[in-house]
């Protein structure tokens, strides 16, 4: 018998925001695997800290952050391997994904690799769209409205296109786009139906005005939703 992986989709930020489900399969399973910077922490395993109660064999995976996508598949290739050797032996893996492991989840790398040839079970969590949606008092969609998810590094074009068609939109990963996409959003009228927000149930959350955000210090995990009612009950 092999061992099953397990991807954990352990939530935005917020400790508490891990599922119970989550939790449980967490806390009984020996091998713990989770993305970490190429020479830094993990947010992923620091989120889970205040949750792990016995010791276990972790495995971090080395994330190069580069445009160039090689370095990262490369990096998910050595994980795969060596979560692989555990599975074999027949202990389970745990592999942690920030918000859920199927909306932009890094977990769904590993699973391309891997699902073939072990069981696995992925576990959804809580998103970070949701998340900004309701740290912001702003719900997402209603009724029959199209809500649209934007990454920021779009071209301009096609954000503009995507902007007009829609009734609701989250621009995620703003980060170092943060200048473009505003004046993108101040130049189609959008803004002041705009409200954006970083970090999202963290203890450093910030929501500021779009025009007050200085245009060279949007985190990566910062996100601006639009809904072109202003509020979607409307």
């Amino acid at each position: 018998m092999t061992g099953t992986l397990y991807g954990l989709g352990i939530g935005p930020g917020d400790p508490d925001l891990i599922t119970v489900k989550a939790l449980k399969i967490l806390q009984a399973t020996p091998v713990l695997a989770y993305p970490a910077l190429e020479d830094g922490d993990s947010l992923a395993r620091a989120i889970v800290a205040p949750h792990l109660n016995t010791p276990k064999t972790e495995i971090a995976i080395r994330i190069p952050m580069t445009v160039d996508r090689a370095p990262a598949q490369k990096a998910y290739d050595i994980a795969a391997q060596e979560i692989s050797r555990h599975l074999i032996d027949g202990q389970n893996v745990v592999v942690l994904c920030e918000g859920d492991p199927f909306f932009y989840g890094s977990f769904m790398y590993l699973f391309g690799r891997i699902a073939e040839k072990f069981p696995v079970e992925v576990v959804p969590g809580v998103s970070s769209l949701t998340a900004c949606a309701t740290a912001l008092q702003s719900p997402l969609s209603a009724r029959n409205d199209v809500l649209t998810v934007l990454p920021a590094p779009l071209p301009s074009d096609i954000l503009a296109a995507q902007l007009e068609a829609t009734d609701s939109a989250a621009i995620m990963k703003v980060g170092r786009h943060f200048e473009r996409v505003r004046d993108l959003i101040i130049n189609l009228g959008l803004e002041d139906n705009a409200r954006y927000i970083e970090r999202a149930t963290m203890v450093n959350e910030k929501i500021l005005p779009l025009r007050e955000v200085p245009a060279d210090a949007a985190p990566y995990f910062s996100m601006i939703l639009i809904h072109k009612r202003g509020q979607a009950w409307k």
